[in-house]
């Protein structure tokens, strides 16, 4: 899924390292800036409205300023080893871009940026209104603001990040749910280790009730136009997405996103088994944007295309 965001400018690009004043300042959301710097378009992104979301970019060597986004941008890097710099103001931090490391660049931040060779970067981009929503929900006791990373080791975001990019499926609203989760559990990794101080977080326990849990899978089961966003889901609980997420895996085990991603694969078993209607409208009863975001969703959750596990069924 493709997505694209408004693109503002401020009225004089800042300095790098220079922090712009908020009352008067226009940011460009983090997506738009990030294809103006790189002059490419993404190999694959999945954004919100507000230009949240997932980006996977390939892109030839950088020299170039990043201006002030409206969005903390986090990246993990999947390519060959190399070493970068990255100048704010009088600072100049050089690090060495490879797999397990991180940069950050806070809401608001600019640099200018000395890579020489191509990039394969997956990257992040998380309102600062979700990293507090994230602090608040999870009751932490830290304060929520970003430090500024230059390939800095972490490889558990790391491979969190890129296997982002790997999952998303061409089905709109597994995508979504998938995103939600995986921006709140960075989110909440993000304020453990790298936020101005160390951040504690209160631990929750216990599951959803029975009559609670129903209601979240009946929601879960309903047809692909129902809602059942990671905000709708939390709310029919009468919980945050963040103890939502918590209290329904230790209730069933599975993550929202996985549970409903194993009820669409049962769905399209039972579709492709007990009938004979064609790949591509078994595709869209399910949500999936094409015939071949779908063949490759299922294939890589059974080994096997539909088409080839339908004739070994029957």
């Amino acid at each position: 899924m493709t997505g694209s965001s408004a693109v503002t400018r401020n009225a004089s690009p800042p300095a790098p390292g220079a922090q712009p004043d908020e009352s008067t300042s226009e940011r460009r959301a983090a997506g738009a800036e990030m294809a103006r710097v790189l002059r490419t378009e993404p190999f694959r992104m999945a954004l919100d409205s507000s230009g949240a979301g997932i980006a996977h970019w390939k892109h030839d060597p950088l020299h170039d300023i990043v201006e002030p986004m409206s969005h903390h941008v986090i990246m993990a890097y999947n390519g060959v080893m190399q070493r970068m710099e990255r100048r704010s103001g009088k600072s100049v931090a050089i690090g060495t871009f490879r797999p397990g490391v991180l940069i950050i660049i806070p809401e608001g931040s600019s640099s200018r940026w000395d890579i020489p060779k191509p990039v394969d970067v997956v990257q992040l981009y998380l309102p600062d209104a979700t990293l507090k929503r994230v602090a608040d929900e999870a009751r932490t006791t830290g304060p929520a603001d970003l430090l500024e990373r230059t390939a800095h080791p972490d490889p558990i975001t790391s491979r969190l990040l890129l296997s982002a990019a790997d999952a998303l499926e061409g089905n709109g609203a597994l995508d979504a749910l998938f995103r939600h989760q995986l921006t709140d559990l960075l989110a909440t990794r993000l304020l453990a280790a790298h936020a101005g101080s160390p951040t504690a977080f209160q631990p929750t326990v216990g599951g959803l009730s029975p009559k609670v849990l129903l209601r979240a899978i009946e929601r879960l089961r309903s047809d692909s136009d129902a809602d059942v966003s990671l905000d709708a889901l939390a709310s029919d609980a009468g919980l945050s997405r963040f103890h939502f997420c918590r209290a329904f895996k230790e209730s069933t085990g599975l993550s929202p996103h996985a549970w409903l991603r194993q009820h669409r694969l049962e769905q399209a078993m039972k579709m492709l088994r007990d009938s004979d209607e064609a790949v591509v409208s078994i595709a869209a009863a399910l949500g999936y944007s094409s015939q071949t975001a779908f063949a490759a969703a299922f294939r890589k959750l059974t080994g096997e295309t539909p088409s080839d596990w339908r004739r070994d069924k029957r």
